[in-house]
């Protein structure tokens, strides 16, 4: 699997531990997020435009954004055509957000959970599959939405 993967200046070092983490599996890893290597303030929006349009582009399967809540990178990165971000803060949310709404891309906060709680949320997201039946049907009614409002 490719999976794209940013954060800002908060999410900075969580995102370091996550690609570690990443580097011990068979998934090809693509840091958009370079420029955060410092604490200098940046603005997420400019790193969830580039990880979601890798994703909405199709040219990476997945993708993993950081900020202090990942809120902010959530709002973001759905405003993609074909892009399913979810906030994870639990195990059932990392979950959920694959088997019932198909999320693609997992957006973490750094001020809200540790980091081995991140690698965990992490875990389950990568594994999970969404089901079949009444979840892939509403997550292809989201898709006809956003095609219908597209210009």
């Amino acid at each position: 699997m490719k999976i794209a993967i940013a954060a800002d200046h908060a999410g900075k070092e969580l995102k370091s531990y996550v690609i570690d983490f990443l580097g011990l599996t068979n998934h090809q890893v693509l840091d958009y997020g370079v420029a955060t290597d410092s604490s200098v303030s940046v603005d997420y929006p400019d790193y969830a435009d580039i990880v979601a349009s890798e994703v909405s582009a199709g040219r990476c399967d997945r993708g993993i954004l950081i900020c202090g809540t990942g809120i902010g990178m959530c709002i973001a990165a759905n405003k993609f055509p074909d892009v399913r971000a979810a906030v994870v803060n639990d195990e059932f949310t990392a979950r959920m957000s694959r088997a019932h709404n198909d999320a693609n891309v997992i957006c973490l906060g750094s001020r809200t959970i540790n980091h081995q709680r991140a690698i965990d949320f992490v875990k389950i997201w990568l594994s999970a599959e969404c089901e079949e039946g009444r979840h892939r049907a509403r997550v292809q009614k989201i898709s006809s939405i956003e095609k219908r409002l597209m210009p």
